[in-house]
């Protein structure tokens, strides 16, 4: 039987992540699901924010579906990203993240896109030293790197029907490295039958709220990426809607694109959609289409006949509306 680690985490975590395991619990999926602790409160619990027994169930699982983790607030030179560790460690060296509105309304431009992120080099390598008075961060950008992530990019394109692939770069300043990932990115584009563009980072920003129909796939690097997909998530329905898939060769991680959100953490309101989207990209990783599909039309049903959450103008608490997607699931 294929296992899936649920790693809850903290904040909201527990709540999205519980909310969304009511519901796969419902459906007959052949999954073995094995609960995988991480984050500041396994450390308060542990003196471990990525315990041993967390990477060995990983090791012995297919995918993982992730809430969120919560950063120490005292500055803690040890400290080292539990999730980050995690995308080295399993070389999950993709990030991909539909942008999609489910509801209309609540977009604040007409974006349809997906936007592929490398998710191991660039500015996210966590090499930084002091040096004369300064921080020096290392910025890695290697050929393997480019490649591999643009050839995702394509992959995904043709996967979901588009024909188009839009590099964002900032190669007029970054000559060096960003030049690196223009160049392969035209060469991997080159016989693929998609069109290619390029766009410079801050026009694309720009253009995500003014020409929102020129783009279909973005495929940028780690930081750009980062930003990008959260601005997108603001104009297609907000972070309670945004869902994100980190992939690797043969592992793949699933989290909602939102934090942990300790301001609101055990109130019982959080927005669990993004939660849900990201179990039906899981669901499609591991070749259950047809209860992803299941899964995704519940929500946007429920959505759809006004049951919502209030960050999406509703009343509905985070169990409350997961047991209003539970109805239309059975249906």
């Amino acid at each position: 039987m294929t296992r899936v680690a649920v790693i809850a985490g903290d904040g909201i975590g527990p709540e999205v992540v519980g909310a969304t395991m009511r519901l796969l619990g419902m459906m007959d999926l052949g999954l073995e699901f094995v609960e995988a602790p991480m984050g500041l409160e396994c450390f308060k619990r542990t003196g471990e924010y990525l315990p041993r027994e967390t990477l060995r169930v990983l090791e012995g699982s297919k995918a993982a579906l992730f809430g969120a983790i919560t950063s120490p607030v005292a500055p803690d030179p040890s400290y080292s990203s539990p999730l980050l560790e995690l995308r080295r460690r399993f070389d999950l060296y993709a990030n991909v993240r539909p942008c999609f509105p489910l509801l209309p309304e609540l977009r604040v431009t007409d974006l349809n896109a997906v936007i592929v992120r490398e998710n191991t080099e660039g500015m996210y390598t966590g090499r930084e030293r002091e040096e004369d008075g300064s921080v020096v961060l290392e910025r890695v950008v290697s050929e393997r790197g480019c490649r591999r992530i643009v050839e995702k990019a394509v992959k995904v394109t043709k996967a979901m029907g588009l024909s188009k692939v839009t590099c964002v770069h900032k190669a007029n300043v970054l000559r060096r490295s960003d030049g690196l990932f223009r160049r392969v990115f035209y060469e991997v584009m080159e016989g693929t039958g998609l069109e290619a563009d390029d766009m410079l980072v801050d026009a694309a920003a720009a253009a995500l709220i003014s020409q929102p129909k020129r783009f279909q796939c973005i495929v940028t690097l780690n930081l750009y990426g980062d930003i990008l997909s959260d601005e997108a998530a603001a104009l297609t329905g907000g972070l309670g809607m945004a869902p994100s898939a980190n992939l690797g060769a043969h592992f793949g991680l699933f989290e909602p694109v939102h934090g942990s959100a300790p301001d609101i953490a055990g109130k019982g309101i959080a927005n669990p959609c993004a939660t849900i989207l990201s179990a039906c990209l899981m669901l499609t990783f591991l070749r259950r289409m047809d209860a992803a599909a299941r899964l995704q039309a519940a929500l946007v049903q429920t959505l759809t006949e006004g049951e919502r959450t209030r960050d999406l103008g509703g009343s509905l608490g985070t169990w409350e509306f997961a047991d209003r997607v539970a109805e239309r699931l059975v249906r």
